[in-house]
């Protein structure tokens, strides 16, 4: 493995779990300094001394959480070089957007949106101050697509996580700040399995328009972080990366 995080420090959020463990361990397989957080403390403790990083409690909706995120990996590790953006929900009450009620709504736009641009105006400053920094957002391959099989807030949080992302990439870019938005298709995470668990036809439903007949693993996912997060994306920002096992580019799938 390379060392193209050698000196730097990365902030991951949802890094207790899924994409964000993953990521995690990629990241430091590459010589990053990990910098974990999850509102879970178990799993973010844990994912925090398997990576021999620090765990910071965080809920992603609250601003002082965020900037104390921040904070502690700048006073810990010297600086903020990586954000990866990525804590998100996806209940099984967010569904049409007939059904959805809008307590639903908040919840899902708090975690998935505003946590978003916390974390992003919580990393800024510190990679201003750098000269450099890379920002990777969680979007979703359903900020670019339709569903008939609604989740109606979860789509419109990702499909405002892809705008932010790219006014953020060209507003920053001369700063020597990049910004991306990662959009996955399904992936096999314990979020994904919690959701189709109880309803097999729906996991089915959405199988069949993969390409590539499967959902995505964490670390496929992962791999794709570390390269925009790296010196090898250097000219690539305000993009919207598709990771989606050609979900996106399919009329139809192969039988």
């Amino acid at each position: 493995m390379t060392a193209r995080f050698e000196g730097r420090t990365a902030v991951i959020t949802g890094g207790g779990s899924g994409i964000g463990l993953a990521t995690a361990r990629r990241l430091a397989s590459e010589g990053a300094k990990i910098v974990i957080g999850d509102v879970d403390t178990d799993s973010g403790t844990a994912a925090a001394k398997e990576v021999d990083g620090l765990f910071v409690r965080t809920d992603v909706t609250s601003e002082s959480d965020v900037e104390a995120l921040f904070a502690a990996a700048a006073d810990t590790y010297g600086s903020v070089d990586v954000a990866f953006n990525n804590a998100g929900i996806s209940p099984p009450e967010d569904d049409s957007i007939l059904t959805t009620g809008l307590d639903a709504w908040r919840r899902v736009q708090e975690v998935n949106l505003t946590s978003v641009y916390l974390c992003c105006r919580a990393a800024i400053p510190y990679m201003q101050r750098q000269g450099r920094g890379a920002i990777v957002n969680t979007a979703s391959f359903v900020a670019v697509m339709g569903a008939a099989t609604s989740q109606i807030s979860y789509t419109a949080s990702k499909g405002g996580v892809l705008a932010m992302s790219r006014e953020l990439g060209v507003q920053f870019a001369r700063e020597g700040i990049r910004v991306n938005a990662l959009c996955p298709g399904p992936v096999d995470t314990p979020l994904l399995q919690e959701l189709f668990a109880a309803d097999p036809e729906r996991a089915q439903r959405r199988l069949v328009h993969i390409p590539m007949g499967r959902f995505a693993k964490p670390e496929e996912i992962a791999g794709t972080v570390a390269f925009l997060a790296s010196d090898d994306a250097s000219f690539i920002t305000a993009s919207t990366f598709l990771v989606d096992g050609g979900i996106s580019g399919a009329y139809v799938t192969p039988l």
